[in-house]
Parts: C-alpha cells; sequence; structure tokens
C-alpha cells in the first residue's frame, strides 16, 4: 500500500501537524491501494502563509519567467505521463488503456494551451486604440484555493493550476480526498520543475474540512471549485463573509436533442458519450431526446451499443469502462437505476446490480431508458454512471422546452444536417456550451455552464481572466 501521507507546503514534504489517517480504496477491487493523512486548520494555515510570502515576488515575476516555468513543467510532466495514468486508473477506476489516452492526455493538452495563451497574453491594454490616456492592466487575483474533483482529476488540477501560474497567483490544491494520487503526482512535477517555493501547495483533506477552512479563509482572494451543485453553494456561502471571487463548475444533465436526419453514427456516438469513463462526466449527454418518427430505431441503437459494451477491471488494457469511483457513487446509482424502473420507465438494456462476469468492485451495468418523462428522477437527477434516458418529442419547439426542462446548464448537443435548425437550437438551448453533430469545442475554447452548473469558464484565455483582476487606470500619456 503507497504511504502518501505527506503535504506539499513551501516547496517541501512535510508531515501533517496531527496524523489523520484516510485509506484510499482501489474501486476495481474494493481494497486499499494508498494511505493520505487529512489536513486541519494548522496545514491550511501554513499552505496559505507560504503562498502569501510567496505571491510578494511570483505576482510581478516578468511574462516570459512564467512562460519559461510552463514549459518546464510541460516537460517534466511528459516524463511523468505513465504515472499520472497509472495513478489516475488506480484512484478513481479508469481504464489504464482510456486513463493514457484520454484522461492524462487533458492535463498535456492544457499544458500546451496555457504555454500558447500566456505567449500571447498582453496583461495591459489601451481603453480604446484611439485614447491611449485610459490604460487597463491586468494583475494577479491573490492566492487562490483550488478545490478538485474525483471523475477527471488531472484535467481539473492542470485546469486550475496552470492559469493561476501563468496569471503570477499563488496557490492552495486541495485534490479530492477520493482519489488523491495522480495530484500528488503532479505536486512531483512542479517541485521538479522547480516552480519557486510556497507558490504552489497541497494539502489533503476532506470537503467539509480543508475544502471550507480554506473556501472560508480571510487570506485567500479566490476560490475555483469543480464538483457537486450541492458543495458548490455550501463554498459560496462559506466564502461569502469574505467576500472573495468564487468559481464553480458543477454538475450536468446534457440534452442530446436528435433528428431524423441526424448522421448515422449520432445516436451510438450519444450513448457512448455517456458511458466513457463510466459516465462521469459532468458534460455526458445523459437525456437523449429523439424526434418521434426516429424514436424507435434510435432506442434500437443504443440498445447495441449497452449489450456490446465490455465492463472490466481498471488495469485492464482495452476499450471497455471500470468501475465508478466509490460505494457512495455505486449505491447512489444503483438508487437511480431503481427508480428508473418502479417509476415506469421501459428499462431497455442494463439494470441494477454488477455485470454477471464480476463479482466485486464498484461495477455498473450499461442502462438505456427509453420512455422517460420529466417526473422521473432518472429525468431530473445528475446520474454520475453508465445510464442514459431516450425521451420522444414531435417538434424543435417540444424539444426545446423538454431539454431546458432542468435546473442544470453546462453542455448540449444538437444532431441534425439542417444548419439553420441547428443554429436556431443553439440560441435556444439554456447551456454555457453547444456540441453540435459531434464536433467538440476547441482546446482552449471557455468550459462553463450556467444555472446549478456553475459561473465562470475555464480554458483557454478566458481561463487565465478568471485569475486575474483588472485595474483601470486614466492619464496615463
Amino acid at each position: 500500500m503507497l504511504d502518501k501521507r505527506s503535504f506539499y507546503i513551501n516547496g517541501e514534504w512535510v508531515q501533517p501537524t496531527t496524523p489523520n489517517d484516510l485509506e484510499v480504496i482501489n474501486p476495481s477491487n474494493e481494497e486499499s491501494c494508498a494511505v493520505i493523512s487529512l489536513g486541519d486548520k494548522a496545514d491550511v494555515d501554513k499552505a496559505v502563509s507560504a503562498a502569501r510570502t510567496a505571491y510578494l515576488s511570483w505576482s510581478i515575476t516578468p511574462k516570459e519567467e512564467r512562460i519559461s516555468i510552463l514549459k518546464k513543467i510541460y516537460d517534466v510532466y511528459m516524463s511523468k505521463y505513465d504515472d499520472i495514468a497509472h495513478a489516475i486508473s488506480l484512484e478513481m477506476g479508469a481504464p489504464i488503456s482510456f486513463a493514457k489516452e484520454k484522461q492524462a492526455d487533458t492535463g498535456k493538452i492544457h499544458i500546451e494551451t496555457f504555454i500558447n495563451v500566456l505567449e500571447n497574453f498582453d496583461f495591459e491594454r489601451n481603453f480604446e486604440n484611439q485614447n491611449k490616456d485610459n490604460k487597463m492592466i491586468y494583475e494577479p487575483i491573490g492566492v487562490c484555493a483550488l478545490i478538485t474533483p474525483w471523475n477527471w482529476p488531472i484535467n481539473q488540477i492542470t485546469l486550475k493550476v496552470l492559469p493561476a501560474l501563468a496569471a503570477g497567483c499563488t496557490m492552495v490544491l486541495k485534490p479530492s480526498e477520493i482519489a488523491p494520487l495522480s495530484g500528488m503526482v503532479f505536486a512531483e512535477i512542479l517541485d521538479e520543475a522547480k516552480v519557486p517555493k510556497g507558490v504552489f501547495n497541497l494539502v489533503n483533506g476532506t470537503g467539509e474540512g480543508v475544502g471550507r477552512l480554506l473556501s472560508g479563509h480571510p487570506q485567500i482572494e479566490m476560490v475555483s471549485f469543480t464538483g457537486s451543485t450541492r458543495a458548490g453553494k455550501d463554498i459560496s456561502k462559506n466564502a461569502a463573509d469574505t467576500i472573495k471571487r468564487v468559481t464553480l463548475e458543477l454538475g450536468g444533465k446534457g440534452a442530446n436533442v436528435v433528428f431524423s436526419d441526424c448522421d448515422e453514427d449520432a445516436v451510438k456516438r450519444g450513448v457512448r458519450h455517456v458511458f466513457d469513463n463510466s459516465g462521469q462526466s459532468c458534460n455526458a449527454p445523459t437525456r437523449m431526446f429523439v424526434e418521434r418518427k426516429f424514436y424507435d430505431t434510435a432506442i434500437n441503437m443504443a440498445k447495441e451499443v449497452a449489450d456490446n459494451k465490455k465492463v472490466d477491471n481498471s488495469n485492464v488494457e482495452g476499450n471497455h469502462i471500470g468501475p465508478v469511483v466509490s460505494k457512495i457513487q455505486y449505491d447512489k446509482i444503483q438508487d437511480l437505476i431503481q427508480s428508473g424502473i418502479s417509476q415506469g420507465a421501459r428499462l431497455v438494456s442494463g439494470g441494477t446490480d454488477r455485470p454477471s462476469n464480476l463479482n466485486n468492485g464498484y461495477f455498473v451495468k450499461p442502462t438505456v431508458f427509453a420512455d422517460v418523462n420529466s417526473d422521473m428522477r432518472i429525468f431530473k437527477e445528475e446520474i454520475f454512471g453508465p445510464v442514459i434516458s431516450i425521451i420522444p418529442f414531435d417538434n424543435e419547439e417540444e424539444a426545446v422546452k423538454k431539454s431546458n426542462d432542468t435546473s442544470y446548464g453546462l453542455t448540449n448537443y444538437i444532431q441534425t444536417q439542417d444548419k439553420e435548425k441547428a443554429q436556431r437550437l443553439a440560441r435556444q438551448l439554456k447551456a454555457g456550451m453547444i456540441e453540435i453533430n459531434g464536433l467538440p469545442l476547441s482546446n482552449g475554447a471557455p468550459f462553463g455552464g450556467i444555472k446549478e452548473s456553475g459561473n465562470g469558464r475555464e480554458r483557454g484565455e478566458m481561463g487565465i481572466e478568471e485569475f486575474l483582476e483588472l485595474k483601470a487606470i486614466s492619464g496615463w500619456n
């Protein structure tokens, strides 16, 4: 079992002030694979103090120096790429092939993107070309608390740490205590890349413990959080007394609007997207709305994908899905699948319990429901498992109304060969992101949602701007 009890504070691996061990569980076999320690107020205060001290110099480093550091991080990241992938596979159950090809690759992509963005980012700008007496200066906001989830761990860590570094901020990272190992490998990467002492700090802990201490800390200027909507609300309330900036990337219940003139892979592509990462993606298109004349065909296509989707251990190479991350998640998903059955949805494939080839681990059958209506829990609640609901519609107006009938607003999807129709719907669907006909957003495109899916945007130029304060100055010339 791996011993990962240390925290990374002020450029050193240090022991917790008070030992408080927590075992990390391998979701493929339900056995302990590592032990970490949960931090307390003393640990948080040490990390924040180190970050505040480092801010004085890091915040005024030339952009070229920060670019050089980011490039070193990239080089070290690539040398430890397999370590990152294996940590993710072990801690949260991503199949090793998926961990290498998708999970770890997101970190590589984000580091590359932020280097390119920073090289072209202008921190000082004239308000108007013709009015050079008015200057706008972008300055780092200060010490930041970065709180990241377990489902795409290195994706979210790099989406927060890299733009914070690029902006000139210092930080304290709290990875998910359920899947902390990849975050600790990332701390090793920053240490090897010689990020100055105190600029980056890591303290493990629970959301109720270290998370709340960070979000309410009077010496932290910003909290960037990715996780559940429930936790996001708690963080916002806890941060209110200190009037700090809070950016949130929360849950989702994506709508995938499929018209009868869709491309031939549209339905299967949408179902595969839901099953990827064992359904543990906030932008998964879990509600598929299908034009009625194409409805039965779509259901059969979805059934074919589910029936042929393999489920296996995370250390097995190949194109299959692994377990969900924990017993809490497994039990929640089982309860929601059962609710779909009990509330009258038509079970097309999958269902409750583990797949027949697996007798332990938190494995969930790829599940397809049809004839789902808006009164059912599986329509309303974020399941965060490999479960898709299929719902018919008769016209555009009905498709838009049903799609927007949710408290979430992260990513919606449109499948049609009619460009004007696609653009019409894209304007009407209430979400931070819309993807048409399977074309993903560019690497630097802003990622984020509206309503209970959060606020703020990550990735690219807007991702760096989240960590900056804008200062307006008159009489510059």
